[in-house]
């Protein structure tokens, strides 16, 4: 089985690893010459282009930043959908709108080829370890076999329904978590306001009724979580750019099916403060430094 792997950044660059330490072949394609370093010393196979990552490829995984690399990966002039054998299985984790994976795999079946979309969650600790959750959608045939591919990076595998369904599951799942931690960092700032350590309150938190992966897995006050981005600088994360792309069609879906957003109005607000102060890039728990007195 030979598997293509196209977009290998912070998520998918782990993902990546846990396939090749499970001993399986992986050609890979990345923009980033840093990630492509980083893949080829795990023993991935580096190719110049998403077609030539593909042109032999049973499956293809794709983990990219929007809906519009998804579709120039998989439809665009140099598309991989123009040089894939019938028969194959692609399997998108990018999280984009439901619509536009649907489009993309109307044209894969006209050509034989079978098309999911799986978004994952649990963020690049989980990326990293292997403990990710699979949101797919597909048919029941289709998720049985891409099951045997994503279970050597994830823990839970879930069958949502058909395409497109994994990923409303992940834009509602995304909202929820960008409300979660921008909810746990004004918590953690006030109490460090009010004077008691950050590593008690944490530790009453995550033993009571405000637990939840915010504070417990990525809290983001540094020191409290480990391995999470608040102990490196807010770097190597689920960059903060990102999750204002999930909120943004989170809420636009919402407009579309008529139905009330009010918390990820406001907290879109907040991320996109924080873009637009320089720090896209950060992982998202930095959203706490808008509760932090401003270095002069």
């Amino acid at each position: 089985m030979n598997i293509a792997f196209i977009g290998l950044g912070n998520m998918g660059g782990k993902m990546a690893q846990n396939l090749l330490k499970a001993g399986l072949k992986i050609t890979g394609f990345d923009l980033s010459e840093v990630a492509i370093q980083h893949f080829t010393e795990a023993g991935g196979i580096s190719c110049e282009s998403p077609q030539a990552a593909a042109k032999d490829a049973d499956i293809v995984i794709t983990m990219l930043p929007a809906a519009k690399h998804v579709k120039d990966v998989y439809l665009g002039e140099n598309g991989v959908l123009s040089v894939l054998k019938a028969g194959s299985l692609c399997i998108d984790s990018s999280t984009i709108d439901p619509q536009s994976i649907k489009d993309i795999a109307a044209v894969g079946a006209e050509k034989g080829i079978k098309i999911c979309d799986a978004p994952v969650s649990g963020g690049t600790i989980g990326a990293q370890v292997g403990t990710l959750t699979f949101m797919v959608g597909s048919d029941d045939a289709v998720f049985e076999q891409a099951k045997t591919v994503l279970q050597h990076m994830g823990k839970n595998i879930v069958h949502c329904g058909d395409v497109g369904a994994g990923q409303i599951a992940k834009i509602c799942n995304n909202l929820i978590l960008g409300i979660s931690m921008a909810a746990v960092a004004e918590g953690m700032a006030l109490g460090a306001k009010l004077g008691i350590d950050p590593q008690a309150l944490a530790g009453v938190v995550n033993s009571s009724s405000g637990r939840c992966w915010s504070s417990d897995v990525c809290n983001p006050w540094p020191g409290i979580s480990a391995n999470a981005p608040a102990g490196r600088g807010y770097t190597d994360g689920f960059a903060t750019q990102l999750m204002l792309k999930d909120i943004g069609l989170a809420i636009e879906a919402a407009g579309q099916a008529k139905q009330p957003i009010l918390l990820g109005g406001l907290v879109q607000q907040m991320y996109q403060q924080l873009c637009m102060q320089g720090n896209a890039q950060l992982d998202f728990s930095s959203i706490i430094q808008q509760y932090l007195p401003k270095e002069n």
